[in-house]
């Protein structure tokens, strides 16, 4: 059983700053690459920012410069900085990991931690 738990979410006026956390438990052998995703009301879900267990990264054009993705490979924990909140940064947002369990390799989702940013 593996799990992915989410954490740091809230709400936060405009040009805050939060940092969001995944930790991931459960039968892992291996994480591939880590990432999050969010979910707008009425939109889809998008890929914010991802990262491998090397270290490189890749992330949306909307926050390049402005959210930092990293993560801890011995704690299997990965993280969000979000600096400069926008208004339309407010989302669900979701922690993914693609990762071997021994037996099985799938992605695995958190639950979704609610990002508000308003005045």
């Amino acid at each position: 059983q593996v799990q992915l738990v989410e954490s740091g979410g809230g709400l936060v006026q405009p040009g805050g700053s939060l940092r969001l956390s995944c930790v991931t438990s459960g039968s892992i052998v291996r994480i591939y690459t880590m990432a999050w995703y969010r979910q707008a009301p009425g939109k889809q879900r998008e890929l914010v920012a991802s990262i491998i267990s090397g270290g490189s990264t890749n992330y949306a054009d909307s926050v390049k410069g402005r959210f930092t993705i990293s993560r801890d490979n011995a704690k299997n924990t990965v993280f969000l900085q979000m600096n400069s909140l926008k208004p339309e940064d407010t989302a669900v947002y979701y922690c993914n990991a693609d990762l071997f369990t021994g037996w099985r390799r799938a992605d695995y989702w958190g639950q979704g931690t609610q990002v508000t940013v308003s005045s």
